[in-house]
C-alpha cells in the first residue's frame, strides 16, 4: 500500500486531497498543527469507511514539530511515496466574524514582519518539511512531490494586463512567496531529474475554503488537480507548474 503525507490537512483541500487519496488506495498520514484537529478529522475519516488513515502533529514553522513528525511516520512506515507541501498561509487578517481586517500588502509598504511570517510558513516551512521527509521519499519506487502553488506566483501572469485578475490586487507578501516557492521546486526537480522523482507545483484555483472567505469554485475539484500530478505515471513531467482553471487545455502556465 502507497503512504502520503500531507500537510495542513485537517480541512479545506488537504483534507479532500485525503480522501481522494485514500479512495486509490493510499495509507494517508493528515498533517495538522492542532492534533486535536487532525485526530477528529482522523475519526470521522474512519466513520465514513476510510480506514488506512492516521493524524500526525506537524507545524511546518517549527524544526522541533518537523523533525518528530518525521520520527513518527518513520517509526511506522520504511517508505514515503507521496508528500503534498499544502500547508500555506496568506497573511490576512480575519475577525471573530469571519471579516477581513484590514492591513497593508503593497510591496512599498508591507511590514517586514508579514513577510517573515507568511515565508516561514510558505517556503521554509517547504523547505524544512522536504529535505525532512526526502530520505523516506527516495525509497520508494515512484516518489512524488507536489507543492501546492498559485497563479499570483506567476510573474508572467502578474505581468499580463490581459490576465483576467491583473487587477484583482497585487499581494507582494503572499505572491511573492510562491514565486519563491516555484523556484525551490524548480531547483530541486533539477537536482533530482535522473532519479524516479517527480515534483510539481499545482494551483488548486480559486476555491471555495476559509482561504478565500468560502469564495470561488468546489473543493472537490481543486483536490482532483493537486491528486492529479500526486499519481503521475514515469512518463509524467517534473518541474513543471500548473493551472487547469487558468489553462485548461494543457494546464501548464508560465513562470
Amino acid at each position: 500500500m502507497k503512504t502520503a503525507l500531507i500537510t495542513g490537512a485537517n480541512k479545506g483541500i488537504g483534507l479532500e486531497t485525503a480522501k481522494q487519496l485514500l479512495g486509490n488506495g493510499f495509507y494517508v498520514y493528515i498533517g495538522s498543527r492542532d492534533l486535536r484537529k487532525g485526530l477528529e478529522v482522523a475519526e470521522r475519516l474512519e466513520a465514513e469507511g476510510f480506514t488506512h488513515v492516521e493524524a500526525i502533529q506537524i507545524d511546518v514553522t517549527d524544526d522541533a514539530s518537523v523533525k518528530n513528525a518525521r520520527i513518527s511516520i518513520g517509526s511506522k512506515t520504511d517508505v514515503l511515496d507521496v508528500l503534498i507541501n499544502n500547508a500555506g498561509i496568506s497573511g490576512v487578517r480575519v475577525d471573530d466574524n469571519g471579516a477581513y481586517i484590514p492591513q497593508t500588502w503593497t510591496a512599498s509598504e508591507a511590514s517586514i514582519d508579514t513577510f517573515r511570517e507568511v515565508y516561514e510558513t510558505n517556503v521554509y516551512g517547504v523547505v524544512r518539511v522536504t529535505q525532512a521527509f526526502l530520505d523516506l521519499l527516495k525509497r520508494s519506487s515512484e516518489p512524488r512531490i507536489v507543492m501546492v502553488s498559485s497563479t499570483v506566483g506567476s510573474l508572467t501572469l502578474q505581468t499580463d494586463p490581459t490576465w483576467p485578475a491583473y487587477e484583482f490586487g497585487k499581494y507582494a507578501v503572499y505572491g511573492s512567496s510562491k514565486s519563491a516557492l516555484n523556484m525551490y521546486t524548480v531547483h530541486l526537480a533539477y537536482e533530482l531529474k535522473d532519479t524516479a522523482f517527480k515534483i510539481n507545483m499545482v494551483d488548486p484555483g480559486y476555491t471555495k475554503t476559509d482561504f478565500t472567505n468560502f469564495n470561488g469554485g468546489e473543493v472537490v475539484e481543486a483536490a482532483k488537480r493537486v491528486v492529479k500530478y500526486a499519481l503521475i505515471g514515469q512518463e509524467g513531467p517534473t518541474g513543471r507548474f500548473f493551472s487547469e482553471e487558468t489553462n485548461p487545455e494543457t494546464g501548464e502556465i508560465g513562470w
